[in-house]
């Protein structure tokens, strides 16, 4: 089973994007997936999560009133919709699953997708 993540790119700062993270396989049932970024020389930081069981999520700060996490369920796939970027924002990201309830420790997080860079120019 593998977790790809997808939909960075370029962009200005205010503007949009979504990315997406689709499951190889059926495997989103009892997990959590999580969304992580890491911007150049800084550690990897919790962005938001959600439960895919009853599409509960759970933002970290740097999300909150800007991020959007919702699922499919039909197509398997996890997405982060970022509004209102800013350049602070520019980082890769990665999804990640994780066993039961959200989770916002990188160490909890047992699956990772390979990343996509998203990058916000001011």
């Amino acid at each position: 089973v593998q977790l790809q993540a997808s939909g960075g790119g370029l962009v200005q700062a205010g503007g949009s994007l979504r990315l997406s993270c689709v499951a190889s396989a059926r495997t989103f049932g009892s997990v959590a997936i999580g969304w992580f970024r890491q911007a150049a020389g800084k550690e990897r930081e919790f962005v938001g999560a959600i439960r895919w069981s009853d599409d509960s999520p759970f933002y970290g700060d740097s999300a909150k009133g800007r991020f959007t996490i919702s699922r499919d369920i039909a197509k398997n796939t996890v997405y982060l919709q970022m509004n209102r970027l800013k350049s602070e924002d520019t980082a890769v990201y990665y999804c990640a699953a994780a066993m039961g309830d959200v989770k916002n420790r990188e160490s909890d997080y047992y699956l990772w997708g390979q990343g996509t860079l998203v990058t916000v120019s001011s």
